[in-house]
């Protein structure tokens, strides 16, 4: 049997995977990590090994503030975020922590809206930036001559990649849940009908999947842009309790 912890998106909010880290780390090793947007951020922290405090305190650190920096100047066909601060934040993450179980990380590939797995030893600190890079947020990455975008704009949490790389069960931490602006959510929900054709869903008889999600939503989206050490606290604390509950369930 092969147990993967999946990690979805959703920017600051990402703070409740590590609550949920700190519940996990003590009941099981993964075989597999796969994360999207600032899941995989954190997932590679896990799947290098890093203790559930070392996760803590990374987010808890204040710097974090400077990884969604609004452009000073922006032009109407600009995006939002400054992408060097993540850039800089990233390559740092590849330096300090290396890889010690399977990992994944899930993307999209523009214009076609085509998902896309990198896996283990062919994902640079490029893949990892582009799983970031929500549109009108971040910039669009180049990678050996495609572009590719956030990975969760078609499935915020990225099962099917854990199907891929052979999981049979399956903990997911969704962390998206969040109020959008009047008109984002539509257009995220019809974005997201498109992955019917893109990604195949679980079959029958196929891996047992544990969902961990907050009970009630974060609050507004544009709260999971900023970096406020008490929401921080709050979010962790969240995921902790909600996973020791998962579990006390499964």
């Amino acid at each position: 049997m092969k147990t993967a912890l999946v990690l979805s998106g959703g920017g600051m909010f990402g703070a409740y995977q590590a609550g949920v880290w700190k519940a996990l780390s003590g009941k099981f090793a993964p075989d597999i990590v796969v994360g999207v947007s600032i899941g995989a951020l954190n997932g590679w922290y896990i799947a290098a090994g890093a203790t559930p405090d070392v996760l803590e305190r990374a987010w808890l650190d204040p710097a974090n503030g400077s990884l969604m920096t609004r452009r000073k100047s922006r032009r109407l066909w600009s995006t939002v975020f400054d992408p060097r601060p993540l850039e800089i934040r990233v390559k740092q993450l590849l330096n300090s922590y290396k890889l010690r179980s399977d990992y994944g990380v899930a993307l999209v590939q523009l214009p076609w809206l085509r998902p896309k797995l990198v896996r283990n030893a062919d994902v640079t600190w490029r893949h990892l930036v582009a799983s970031c890079a929500v549109p009108v947020g971040f910039p669009p990455v180049r990678i050996g001559g495609a572009l590719y975008c956030d990975g969760g704009v078609l499935e915020p949490t990225p099962i099917w990649a854990a199907m891929e790389m052979g999981a049979t069960r399956i903990i997911a931490v969704n962390t998206s849940r969040f109020i959008p602006p009047p008109g984002v959510g539509l257009v995220i929900r019809g974005v997201r009908r498109l992955r019917r054709a893109a990604i195949r869903g679980v079959p029958p008889g196929g891996p047992n999947i544990v969902m961990i999600t907050p009970k009630d939503e974060f609050g507004g989206m544009l709260e999971g842009a900023v970096w406020r050490g008490d929401n921080i606290r709050r979010w962790i604390d969240m995921g902790e309790t909600d996973a020791h509950l998962a579990l006390e369930r499964t």
